[in-house]
């Protein structure tokens, strides 16, 4: 835990999370260039930290001395030159990028094989980001497991999922997910059809048990689990539910 703390104090803005988790986006959750923003984590943030974090990759390099000014990639910026070297520019990319939003090692990766960045400039840059920390899959996972769930409702299932498509390693996924147990899940699914029950009211009754557990399901949650509990929310409303022919479980 302390780990995701010192991750987080290094790459997000002065605006830290909200438990409920806004600023993750689902809008490139399924694969491709990210868009966050969607309400999931962290906050965007101004450019004025993402300078300070030039600064103090610079500070980081081990050989003892302190930067006189920010990185020729970022001078040549100032000067409407793009670098030319490709670490630099690889640095860059990498800054700007993670700028406000914390990024995955296979999303950067991605975003420099776009950018035509050598194989091998870009593994040297992405292994040093790890090390001071401005990556760190295992502090992404946690991170987006306990804001999506908690900002959006979604179940193990599919938090596993949306990891997956951000190149996360099955055993971090398996320890972030491993954040939520039975109870809470179940917890958030009845909060769900909770929220939505109402406006089902005045639709046939299985229509309205198709609509809330197709909602679950598409949240993640377990078939047998969705219609459990939509049954009971509706039996709780004083609506027979007997002759549907499913006990739960």
């Amino acid at each position: 835990m302390t780990r995701r703390t010192d991750w987080a104090d290094q790459i997000t803005p002065e605006h830290h999370t909200d438990p409920a988790g806004r600023g993750f986006a689902d809008g490139a959750d399924q694969g491709g260039a990210d868009q966050e923003g969607d309400g999931t984590g962290f906050r965007g943030g101004g450019g004025r930290r993402g300078r300070r974090r030039r600064g103090g990759f610079g500070e980081g390099r081990g050989d003892g001395s302190q930067d006189s000014g920010p990185p020729s990639s970022s001078r040549a910026e100032k000067k409407g030159e793009p670098p030319t070297d490709p670490g630099e520019k690889a640095r860059a990319i990498c800054l700007r990028l993670l700028t406000g939003t914390p990024r995955t090692r296979k999303q950067l990766a991605d975003a420099l094989r776009k950018r035509e960045i050598p194989d091998d400039v870009a593994d040297e840059v992405l292994t040093r980001f790890e090390e001071v920390g401005l990556i760190n899959d295992g502090a992404f996972a946690g991170a987006w497991v306990e804001s999506r769930h908690h900002g959006r409702g979604l179940a193990r299932r599919a938090l596993a999922q949306e990891l997956r498509t951000k190149g996360v390693d099955a055993t971090l996924i398996e320890e972030a997910v491993g954040q939520l147990d039975s109870e809470q899940e179940e917890a958030t699914a009845r909060e769900l059809v909770a929220r939505k029950l109402r406006a089902t009211r005045g639709l046939d009754r299985d229509k309205r048990l198709r609509r809330l557990a197709g909602m679950l399901a598409r949240k993640g949650y377990s078939e047998g689990l969705a219609l459990r509990i939509v049954r009971q929310a509706i039996e709780e409303e004083g609506e027979d539910t007997g002759d549907l022919g499913y006990d739960g479980g």
